[in-house]
């Protein structure tokens, strides 16, 4: 699910394919009043990159399952920054070992497969609006595990990004029964991408309050070396996806839709990410939590996905818990 890496004061913008990943930075963050054109640029490139994996998820798996798609984009992320985990397996403390592992497990191994499971029936663009609830559990987790301060207005935004959930999962409905009132059918399925972001907010304190001292990449290439070694040997030795790229038809262009998931969302989006807090601030960045669901939806209605008022009313509540979020002092 694109992954944002340590990076001094950076923020918990969600991502699909890997956790968020941010370091201890103050809780709250003074906006530039004029970010550079280049900033602007590279928000627009990081939010296209993290609202179009939604939709090469659902390309994945015409032709793989949940289970291989999911095993798929480890494996392909942690095989692309091997050589970066092999420089930096000397280098780190053996107690932070379990502290990666975790992060690995719950911010990047379970949601890939989560993810990949509930967009078997969801529609990816509200796959996509769901995502944004990462800032959410982002925020929770850290209030129930770290002590991170929980002030009146976020305990609003929290309670505003639930009730937009619930309203895209009673109300709108989902894929081919988006247009119905109540779609309860498929709807549910949005149940695993709540799990899935509350994974990446576990993922992004652990890394906030454990790993901060780490390098961007050291954090990453480390965590995906510990669970893609597993998800390869899942792939290869407990799913079909060797018989399918071998024999299915469209399975090379399935797989390259996979590939390409894996690729943007940790190397390029990950550089890319860094770029960004160099050039603008926390809260400027953050910003792209209100245009990943934009694409989303953009890339779900070239798709022929439906869209309803549902749809529109939920996103609008969650986002709008997020705003608080961010602002709240």
């Amino acid at each position: 699910m694109p992954t944002p890496a340590p990076s001094t004061g950076s923020p918990t913008a969600p991502e699909p394919a890997i956790a968020p990943v941010v370091s201890a930075a103050p809780e709250v963050a003074v906006a530039s009043p004029s970010p550079p054109a280049s900033a602007w640029g590279l928000l627009g490139v990081l939010s296209l990159i993290w609202g179009t994996s939604f939709i090469l998820m659902k390309k994945g798996l015409v032709v793989f399952s949940a289970m291989e798609l999911g095993a798929t984009r480890v494996s392909v992320a942690a095989l692309l920054l091997l050589p970066f985990a092999l420089r930096e397996i000397g280098r780190v403390e053996r107690s932070r070992l379990k502290w990666l592992a975790l992060s690995g497990a719950v911010g990047t191994l379970i949601p890939a497969f989560l993810f990949a499971y509930a967009e078997t029936r969801l529609a990816s663009g509200l796959a996509g609006v769901l995502n944004a609830l990462t800032a959410v559990f982002a925020l929770l987790m850290g209030a129930l595990l770290f002590g991170q301060r929980l002030t009146g207005l976020r305990v609003l935004g929290i309670g505003l990004g639930l009730v937009g959930t619930v309203v895209l999962m009673l109300l709108g409905g989902s894929g081919d029964e988006a247009t119905a009132p109540a779609g309860a059918g498929n709807a549910w399925y949005g149940l695993y991408i709540v799990a899935a972001t509350v994974g990446y907010g576990l993922s992004v304190n652990v890394i906030k309050h454990r790993l901060h001292a780490m390098t961007p990449m050291a954090v990453t290439s480390l965590l995906l070396l510990l669970i893609g070694g597993p998800a390869l040997a899942y792939l290869l030795l407990g799913t079909g996806f060797v018989h399918k790229l071998a024999t299915a038809p469209g399975a090379w262009t399935a797989f390259g839709y996979i590939a390409l998931l894996a690729t943007m969302s940790t190397a390029v989006a990950t550089v890319l990410f860094n770029m960004l807090i160099q050039r603008s601030t926390t809260l400027f960045a953050s910003s792209s939590t209100y245009l990943i669901p934009i694409v989303a939806l953009a890339w779900g209605a070239l798709d022929g996905e439906a869209f309803n008022l549902w749809h529109a009313l939920g996103m609008v509540i969650i986002l709008l818990g997020v705003f608080i979020i961010h602002r709240a002092r």
